[in-house]
């Protein structure tokens, strides 16, 4: 009989890997429930569903998180412990508190900052044998949420133990996170920076689609105290003469 174990994460990317722009994830994550005919005669109204999304595993931009937020389907509200900086990130190390895993470290590979949820390798995970074949059977391991600060602590990476973190302005103006015992900063690791398009910022190639940094901070417009005619009848070298006629607005 051959098992074979396959990883199933389930979750989607978050949208500081995905690289969207904010433009295109509101449009993404908007549900119209009615909108004007684009027409000439129509005045271009839109009636949006005014709920509060209910967010998942998925992101905000697919099609899972499309269905399970369509108009119509009645999802519990969710109620969320605030934080005014979520403190996690992809690639941290962090100890389970609770649950079958208590103890156990692993590293965080997606989060949910809507949900306070990290999915860390490998813990806190459901296996399932299915059978393939005859002799054959494969394992899905599909991780569990896990809620921060409830049941996970970062790592200290002085000493291996978890701790409570407070975020600090350093002597040169850079907010990093400090351990509440040790005192020790905990770098963000490098894989929260990474992105489809760069593993981190300073080792992105500009494409030639790419809009260069001297040219998006040009000024190419000088706003002057005129009427439009009266800018490009400059700009075109037209004297006017004529004079005219009073206008009076009630």
């Amino acid at each position: 009989m051959r098992f074979s174990t396959v990883l199933m994460c389930y979750s989607k990317l978050p949208k500081r890997y995905s690289n969207f722009p904010d433009k295109y994830v509101k449009k993404q994550t908007e549900f119209i429930q009615w909108e004007t005919p684009r027409r000439v005669n129509y005045n271009p109204t839109k009636i949006r569903w005014t709920r509060y999304p209910y967010y998942d595993r998925y992101r905000s931009w697919t099609q899972a998180f499309q269905a399970m937020n369509k108009p119509g389907e009645q999802k519990p509200r969710i109620w969320v412990e605030p934080m005014e900086r979520f403190y996690v990130f992809n690639g941290d190390r962090v100890q389970v508190l609770r649950g079958k895993d208590k103890g156990k470290q692993g590293v965080v590979k997606y989060v949910v900052e809507e949900r306070n949820w990290v999915f860390v390798e490998g813990l806190n995970a459901v296996r399932t044998i299915r059978q393939m074949a005859e002799d054959s059977k494969y394992v899905t391991i599909v991780e569990q949420p896990l809620l921060v600060p409830r049941d996970v602590a970062l790592v200290d990476p002085s000493d291996k133990q978890p701790t409570t973190i407070k975020w600090k302005y350093t002597e040169t103006g850079e907010l990093v996170r400090v351990s509440d015992r040790t005192g020790y900063i905990i770098m963000i690791p490098l894989e929260a920076f990474k992105t489809y398009d760069y593993l981190t910022p300073e080792q992105y190639i500009e494409s030639p689609k790419d809009s260069n940094l001297e040219e998006t901070t040009k000024v190419t417009f000088e706003p002057v105290l005129k009427t439009f005619e009266m800018d490009i009848a400059d700009q075109q070298g037209i004297k006017e003469d004529r004079i005219p006629h009073k206008t009076y607005w009630y």
